[in-house]
């Protein structure tokens, strides 16, 4: 009896069934055009100044807020203001800065270890590339797209978070629960070019409009086109995109 081939264990690499096209119900364009017109130009919501402060600050923000991660990271970059800064820095002593975040003792190990590969392995930089980032500890798919998309401008894919899941499904984008399926199936939709505003723009509107609990539905500019909808719009598209506009913060 001949041996299946061993699956795959890199995680950068999208499994061969993730090529297919999205099992997609609405025209992407009818989603597109009013999410453009009310988030304009989305922007991180995480502070950073450079690509290892958005790695650190992505690491901590899971099972977090970004609003409590912008409360810790300037005194986390005051004391450890580099890579080799923090690889070197107790755990104890890291952990304290990092507690409020939650699963501090998880994170504070994982901030160090990847700073710590960064200065060993990549002479203290953040790698461009899906395959080195997801070297790095505590460092998937999406935390490697978010970095290199928005503080390296290089685009391998789009950063899938619970938020960006949750509207591409109640939008028809896609029917998968799998990050990484849903990652393939975003990128078969729309071009290179777009990949980051796809991402920032879902992860926006499923933040402060489409909600997990309870969505806005009167308030959202996608409901005519949203297979989930669960109550008519309240007045015109233009209306509705720019009540949305105003919720997001400026950046």
């Amino acid at each position: 009896m001949k041996k299946r081939p061993a699956k795959s264990k890199v995680k950068g690499k999208p499994k061969p069934k993730l090529q297919r096209r999205a099992r997609v119900k609405v025209d992407p364009r009818r989603v597109w055009e009013p999410l453009a017109e009310a988030i304009p130009s989305p922007k991180v919501e995480l502070d950073f100044e450079n690509a290892w402060q958005l790695l650190v600050a992505t690491i901590l923000s899971a099972q977090s807020t970004d609003a409590r991660i912008n409360l810790v990271t300037p005194r986390l970059f005051e004391l450890y203001p580099t890579p080799a800064a923090l690889a070197s820095a107790p755990q104890p002593e890291v952990e304290q800065v990092v507690k409020s975040t939650g699963f501090f003792r998880n994170k504070a190990k994982a901030i160090r270890a990847a700073s710590a590969m960064l200065v060993e392995r990549f002479g203290g930089e953040v790698p461009r590339s899906i395959e080195g980032m997801v070297q790095l500890p505590g460092v998937a798919r999406k935390t490697a797209n978010m970095v290199l998309s928005n503080a390296l401008n290089v685009h391998e894919g789009i950063a899938v978070d619970t938020h960006v899941g949750r509207v591409a499904r109640r939008l028809g984008l896609c029917a998968d629960e799998d990050p990484a399926e849903v990652e393939q199936a975003l990128c078969a939709l729309f071009p290179k070019d777009q990949w980051p505003l796809v991402a920032l723009r879902l992860q926006l509107h499923g933040r402060y409009v489409c909600i997990a609990r309870a969505p806005d539905c009167k308030n959202c500019p996608v409901n005519e086109s949203c297979p989930s909808r669960e109550a008519p719009p309240e007045d015109d598209v233009r209306a509705r995109a720019a009540r949305e506009r105003a919720r997001i913060p400026a950046r």
